[in-house]
């Protein structure tokens, strides 16, 4: 039994290892612009997805700058990365 909570707590903390790199990282960045609040809440949070999602990073970011070619903004970009990002993740 003690052996077994050894090895999960090693799986976990190498996990969360990654996890803190990328929030440490997305931290440092929000800090450079100087957010607060729900715009820091925001950013911490695409951030993080876009740092420890894989491939999905790469997708995020094609379809982020699709959308800004287009000049969407708002509920509107977002429904077309969403979109996007899931079209990828399909393809």
């Amino acid at each position: 039994m003690n052996k077994l909570i050894t090895v999960i707590a090693l799986a976990l903390a190498s996990l969360s290892s990654t996890a803190y790199a990328a929030n440490a990282a997305c931290e440092a960045k929000a800090g450079e612009k100087k957010l607060a609040g729900a715009a820091k809440n925001s950013f911490m949070k695409k951030c993080e997805r876009e740092a420890g999602g894989g491939g999905g990073g790469d997708a995020q970011a094609a379809c982020d700058a699709k959308a800004a070619e287009k000049k969407l903004a708002g509920a509107a970009k977002n429904s077309f990365v969403k979109k996007c990002v899931k079209d990828a993740a399909a393809g």
